[in-house]
């Protein structure tokens, strides 16, 4: 797909990071429909030609260029080894993510909640990945697939040789469509390096984040730092704060209204009387007789 062209032509250090991380290395049997992008046969694997997986790449990569939404293009990776290089793919790019379990039905069953209708499907492995490979051959979405010497191209368009059995090919497989997409579609410049690293797609095993967090020594700070207090510079001395006078209460106003009378009981003659005096007088008795029926 690069015509001859300067431009599009496989440059040295891609060449390189694809030998490092082993992209070459085939599996050990070869498909009979991946024959043709062997580049020589050992006992134990087949050797994957790179200018062929190079040229496949460009071509998967104008076909997500042309696709006019990037949110129609869907790429799946059903395995651990590609779900993180899938994530970051689709951030760059604005393609649809399925990592982890793809559900069945998502491309066929109009009730479920989770159904989809991309124009572009893109895998990372068809052997894993071969419900979603099957669903789309039902509504006819192409298909393109990362496919090893052994993996099986039923219902896959475009296939591009390289190797999946491992982190670092998947992940850099991912990097080098992603970064050929942004330049086909003008996102970046080809003359300048894109300053996305490899590493961000690689897919990373919990048990070395853990170690990584176990190298890291815990500081924890002095018992006494807590409660001391803070210490005064020289030369100036701790600045008390100045006693302040209460406030004098405000008097009340003279009042307009004339002097309650007071209520108290002067002295009398009659203090000293005793009222319970004349006690042998007869309260109940009368001189007269009164005749009640009269």
């Amino acid at each position: 797909m690069s015509g001859g062209l300067d431009v599009l032509a496989l440059k040295k250090d891609d060449v390189t990071k694809m030998l490092a991380a082993g992209t070459h290395v085939g599996a050990g049997n070869c498909h009979f429909q991946m024959l043709g992008y062997v580049f020589k046969n050992r006992h134990d694997m087949c050797v994957i030609d790179i200018k062929k997986t190079w040229e496949k790449l460009l071509l998967a990569a104008r076909v997500i260029a042309s696709i006019e939404n990037p949110a129609d293009v869907c790429v799946i990776s059903s395995r651990n080894f590609g779900q993180r290089a899938v994530l970051k793919f689709a951030s760059h790019t604005g393609a649809t993510p399925i990592a982890g379990r793809f559900t069945p039905g998502t491309f066929t069953n109009q009730i479920q909640a989770a159904f989809r209708e991309p124009r572009l499907l893109v895998v990372t492995d068809p052997r894993a990945d071969h419900q979603a490979i099957v669903e789309s051959s039902y509504v006819n979405i192409p298909v393109i697939s990362f496919c090893n010497t052994d993996s099986p191209t039923k219902y896959v368009d475009i296939a591009i040789p390289c190797n999946i059995n491992t982190i670092n090919s998947v992940g850099l497989m991912w990097w080098l469509l992603a970064r050929e997409v942004k330049r086909m579609r003008g996102d970046i410049s080809r003359i300048t390096e894109w300053e996305i690293m490899p590493d961000l797609y690689f897919y990373r095993e919990e048990t070395k984040e853990e170690e990584e967090e176990a190298t890291v020594p815990d500081v924890q700070p002095a018992a006494d730092t807590y409660n001391a207090a803070p210490a005064v510079p020289d030369g100036f001395a701790a600045i008390e704060p100045a006693a302040t006078a209460e406030p004098v209460s405000m008097l009340a106003p003279n009042s307009t209204f004339p002097a309650k009378e007071e209520w108290v009981a002067t002295e009398t003659t009659t203090a000293g009387a005793d009222w319970g005096a004349d006690g042998n007088a007869d309260w109940g008795a009368s001189d007269t007789v009164v005749d009640w029926a009269a």
